[in-house]
């Protein structure tokens, strides 16, 4: 909600959403069964055979954990002070970096052309490829003022909330991304 237009997001929005439901769906149908997500994708595991990891609340998790990785290392990037030094209230560079990390690899040529088309290229350079809509981000002080939930708030205090807040759920996503890692259970097949 904190990127701005929700016409534009609301499809980014609707997929973490989606993924965050058919996981609690898992884990609402028994709950003692799949106390934890290591014991969802094991359960998944042996229920699904040679479909695994490809269905189910363990493909659901590993695209949710991407998109998490995505929003964490552009926060990570805007509280380390990454920017465009002649723009340095657009977030275009933390944006990138934090694509390049968590989700290119996995999109096809299309969307990655579609994903740099939205962010505004450097000196007003015209992208190879433009289509008829414009993805903008918000400006960095739009989008902390966002997170602050509208409130006046010094830059300095927002970003020691998000180191805060960095520093509680980085160790958790690392958790997932190992445990995928461990069982095998992280494909590389691009969207």
């Amino acid at each position: 909600d904190c990127l701005g237009t929700p016409i534009v997001y609301s499809p980014v929005k609707a997929d973490l959403t989606g993924n965050i439901k058919k996981i609690r769906a898992v884990y609402d149908s028994n709950p003692t069964k799949f106390k934890t997500l290591q014991n969802i994708l094991e359960v998944e595991k042996e229920m699904h055979g040679s479909a695994w990891p490809k269905t189910g609340a363990t493909l659901a998790l590993m695209w949710l954990k991407r998109g998490l990785k995505f929003i964490l290392v552009l926060l990570q990037s805007i509280s380390d002070g990454e920017r465009d030094e002649e723009h340095p209230n657009l977030i275009r560079v933390n944006a990138m970096k934090a694509y390049e990390i968590a989700l290119k690899k996995y999109h096809g040529w299309m969307l990655q052309k579609l994903f740099t088309v939205s962010v505004p290229l450097p000196g007003g350079e015209q992208p190879f490829f433009k289509p008829s809509f414009s993805v903008s981000y918000p400006k960095k002080s739009d989008l902390l003022k966002a997170l602050e939930k509208g409130k006046e708030v010094k830059e300095e205090e927002s970003i020691e909330k998000i180191h805060q807040f960095l520093s509680r759920v980085t160790p958790i996503l690392d958790a997932i991304y190992e445990m995928y890692t461990k069982m095998n259970a992280e494909l590389s097949y691009k969207a």
